[in-house]
């Protein structure tokens, strides 16, 4: 028997800390004992029924998992390799990691990067590989340091936080969106240079405004995409990888078609291995570990669901990092 954090819809919706067998794990060729998991955006919309994440009933839920490989049919691992996993439909449609076991399939892991410990790994988790290949897709594109301002959004969620702490460590002169005054210290700490009110993006603007941003990553979407992209310097490209405002997009053709800007959709959870591997690898060089625990905080499998709430009201920056054990 183990821990795991159960969605159900057989009456109505519940979501419990329960615990489960073996029989309760879906198919798949490699079975991990997690030792840490976390709490991601798409994690709390599932975890508060907020969004119709989940596809398959009951639902362990948890999009990330770290941890050791106990039993493996597949030619890839072995027991005793310690290996992450982020996305693939784990928490949506197959049985996800915030539990104390997982089944999943071998194509889907990573092997630990040797830089990171497990509970690093997982504060790094989905937000921070978002991040990392927002920077990837905006180098492909040509970004460089010293070309301008590079805008980041939601600048204290898990995407935004790491992003800022990448970027700034890459030589970018950063700007952070929040609309939280009391974090401006904690977005100074993690290499932003200049921080600026949510409210300027989030209203609807103009469909071309002051050029501002050689580059923008911007996890929130609706009319804050919209404004980013009317602010984007000729030839600049923006990354979208999130939803928080909404998943509308209440824009015009005349950024693209008179400036020349780009607009690169970013996806994580079926992003194939060779560009996975690329943004660890590149997490491993980049990420200051220092900053990485300033972002984090810890919290037990049993308080997920209550910390999921919280971070759909605003009240969490940066990263949740669970211990499946507590």
């Amino acid at each position: 028997m183990f821990n795991a954090l159960v969605l159900d819809k057989a009456r109505e919706f519940s979501a419990s800390v329960r615990e489960v067998d073996d029989a309760f794990l879906p198919e798949g060729d490699v079975t991990i004992e997690v030792a840490w998991s976390t709490l991601n955006y798409k994690d709390a919309l599932a975890i508060t029924n907020r969004s119709p994440i989940v596809r398959s009933w009951p639902m362990v839920a948890g999009i990330d998992g770290a941890g050791a490989v106990v039993q493996s049919s597949s030619p890839l691992w072995r027991a005793g390799d310690v290996v992450l996993l982020n996305g693939f439909g784990v928490g949506e449609t197959h049985k996800g990691c915030l539990a104390q076991r997982a089944r999943l399939k071998g194509e889907w892991l990573v092997r630990l990067p040797p830089a990171f410990s497990p509970r690093q790994a997982m504060a790094i988790g989905t937000a921070g590989y978002t991040a990392m290949l927002c920077v990837l897709a905006l180098e492909r594109h040509g970004l460089k340091p010293g070309q301008g301002d590079v805008l980041v959004t939601g600048a204290t969620g898990g995407v935004g936080s790491i992003a800022v702490a990448l970027l700034s460590a890459l030589g970018h002169r950063v700007v952070a969106a929040t609309g939280k005054a009391s974090e401006h210290e904690f977005l100074r700490g993690l290499g932003a240079a200049d921080i600026i009110d949510r409210a300027e993006l989030s209203a609807p603007g103009k469909p071309l405004q002051k050029e501002r941003w050689a580059a923008v990553v911007d996890a929130v979407g609706s009319h804050t995409l919209a404004n980013a992209c009317a602010q984007t310097r000729y030839g600049g490209a923006v990354t979208a990888c999130g939803l928080a405002q909404g998943m509308d997009l209440p824009a015009t053709v005349a950024p693209f078609i008179l400036r020349g800007i780009s607009l690169l959709g970013v996806d994580s959870v079926m992003a194939p291995m060779s560009l996975r591997e690329q943004a660890w690898a590149r997490l491993a060089r980049d990420l200051d570990v220092r900053k990485l625990e300033a972002i984090t905080s810890e919290i037990p499998l049993s308080s997920a669901i209550e910390q999921a709430q919280r971070l759909m009201a605003g009240q969490v920056r940066g990263r949740l990092v669970v211990d499946t054990a507590a």
